[in-house]
């Protein structure tokens, strides 16, 4: 992507559009002064290597936070506290197929729109699927109740530091804005997901040759994982996270609180709840770093991710990209630009699965867009969540959903066949909350 990037400034027409800061002292594109550049200067070969240091200084801290939430999650997750609260839901409601799936749903959801979590599921993948196929359902039912509530969680997020705040920092707004209308989108989109999946659910209850995966034996319920028991220490733990969640949407929302206190929070939680979960200082600085270690492919692709915008601003066609891209958007009403936003991240989704590379990559062309077409950047950036979050639940490019159903044993194109009907529901439902925003004035 970067040599691409590279590429595009020596065949894409340099130019330029005048700025101005708005009422909330932001820098945004002023419509209708875009005008080519005769007179630049071309990048060289030698500006691949250059622009790398340089993006990961202007990207430093998002680079930090998001090793800094590797290693508070990481000392959390080794106490166990997690992984017992989960399967306690999941066992509490294993009786239940309906609260089964919606419960788990909303667990799965709410932990990715706060804390960003996909990836620690996988371990409970096989709870899943055991407890399904007891209650007559299959793999597919229980992947589905994992992947479409962390799908969902990711596109409706509350404050990610993914995906969200990254997003929002980009785009110039203040981190974890906009809070309000995304809480009132969760009951409709959650509930258009519980009903996909659980409809699939009972149609296997009723005819087990329903099932997507009766006949593939690698799909079968594999052995359980060992129970974690939800000790005191591990309650403990769970309170001090969910404090250190509630302090954080109150700082947001109350005192403004950027980066450098976002991340004192959760510095603060991995020392809190390392204590009480029964670790000493070494152990919670080993699982610590550790932790910040797992992330750290993460934070070097947001690092290349920006190099990737920065060519393009170097080499003076950051400006024509987005006067192209939005040329089509202009012309419609705002509220069919904003859909027009979602399509465009759909489709990058494919070549950027990473919420966060794809937030770096696209985010300095969608909010300068929405400038031109008259469509808020909270917008744009509720239409990067969407199109981000619902599309990771079927591109076959996002390492998360791949590692789960192969765990399961479930092949991709029978996976699709579940999946991509509700990702057409999720897509239209979001065209639709766009326009609500749109008409609404959401900012």
């Amino acid at each position: 992507m970067m040599v691409l990037a590279w590429g595009l400034t020596w065949v894409i027409p340099a130019g330029t559009f005048d700025r101005t800061l708005n009422d909330a002292g932001r820098e945004v594109v002023v419509s209708g002064t875009y005008e080519s550049l005769q007179e630049t200067t071309k990048l060289s070969p030698w500006s691949l290597l250059t622009v790398v240091p340089r993006a990961m200084a202007d990207a430093q801290g998002i680079i930090f936070f998001v090793l800094i939430i590797g290693g508070a999650l990481a000392v959390v997750r080794h106490t166990g506290a997690i992984d017992a609260f989960l399967g306690r839901v999941i066992r509490r409601f294993g009786n239940r197929p309906h609260w089964l799936i919606g419960i788990g749903m909303l667990c799965f959801g709410i932990a990715s729109a706060t804390l960003g979590m996909a990836e620690e599921y996988i371990p409970f993948a096989a709870i899943l699927i055991a407890l399904c196929v007891a209650m007559r359902m299959d793999a597919v039912a229980a992947i589905g109740t994992m992947v479409v509530g962390y799908g969902i969680g990711y596109g409706l997020a509350l404050i990610n530091p993914f995906t969200l705040l990254i997003a929002q920092d980009v785009a110039g707004l203040q981190p974890g804005s906009g809070l309000g209308f995304r809480l009132m989108l969760w009951l409709p989109f959650f509930a258009i997901g519980f009903h996909h999946v659980w409809h699939y659910a009972k149609k296997v209850q009723r005819d087990p040759s329903q099932s997507l995966v009766h006949d593939v034996p690698e799909a079968q319920p594999p052995p359980p994982s060992p129970a974690v028991s939800l000790t005191p220490r591990r309650i403990g733990v769970l309170a001090s996270t969910v404090f250190a969640l509630v302090l954080l949407v109150f700082g947001i929302m109350r005192h403004g609180w950027y980066l450098t206190e976002l991340g004192a929070v959760f510095i603060g939680l991995a020392i809190v709840a390392g204590l009480i979960g029964g670790l000493n200082l070494d152990d919670i600085a080993k699982r610590f770093a550790a932790g910040a270690t797992e992330l750290a492919s993460t934070a070097l692709l947001i690092g290349f991710a920006r190099s990737i915008a920065l060519l393009l601003e170097d080499g003076q066609v950051l400006d024509t990209i987005v006067y192209a891209a939005a040329l089509p958007l202009v012309s419609m009403p705002s509220e069919l630009s904003a859909v027009g936003m979602l399509g465009i991240q759909s489709v990058l989704n494919f070549f950027i699965p990473s919420g966060s590379g794809q937030a770096f990559v696209t985010m300095p062309l969608m909010a300068p867009i929405g400038d031109l077409v008259g469509v808020s950047r909270q917008v744009a950036v509720l239409a990067f969540q969407f199109g981000d979050g619902f599309m990771n639940m079927i591109v076959p490019t996002n390492p998360v959903l791949m590692s789960i159903i192969g765990l399961a044993g479930i092949p991709y194109d029978r996976w699709f066949r579940f999946i991509f009907p509700l990702i057409l529901k999720l897509l239209m439902a979001g065209s639709i909350a766009l326009m609500i925003a749109v008409w609404t004035g959401y900012s």
